[in-house]
């Protein structure tokens, strides 16, 4: 079992910048690729970024492509997703999840493990 654990949601103006973090506990010695999502009522989650074990791939959606990095520290067993440029459309529930298999991916199917989310708001 791997636990995840979001942080760093919160209220910000549009144009601002928040940093994401996921913090992992449990069966760490295994080797994880890891997403972000995101999610508002009433609409199905969403693919943000993902990132392979070793880090070296990446992906993103295009709505967020040039304006979030994903990264990862594996000796901090933490991931994260640096948003910039922020938009009142990328107001949502972010989560971030963990796959059992070192290469990225970009479906919730592909995901086993999960954290509780963490809401950030873009005002206009």
């Amino acid at each position: 079992q791997v636990q995840l654990v979001e942080s760093g949601g919160g209220l910000v103006q549009a144009g601002g910048s928040l940093r994401l973090s996921c913090a992992t506990s449990g069966r760490t010695e295994s080797r994880y690729a890891m997403g972000w999502f995101r999610q508002t009522p009433g609409k199905e989650r969403e693919f943000v970024a993902s990132i392979s074990w070793s880090g070296g791939i990446t992906y993103y959606a295009d709505s967020v492509k040039g304006r979030f990095t994903i990264s990862r520290d594996n000796a901090k067993n933490t991931v994260y997703l640096q948003m910039n440029n922020l938009k009142p459309e990328d107001t949502a529930v972010y989560y971030c999840a963990a796959r059992g298999s070192v290469w990225a991916a970009k479906t919730p199917d592909e995901y086993d493990y999960w954290g509780q989310g963490t809401q950030v708001t873009v005002s206009s």
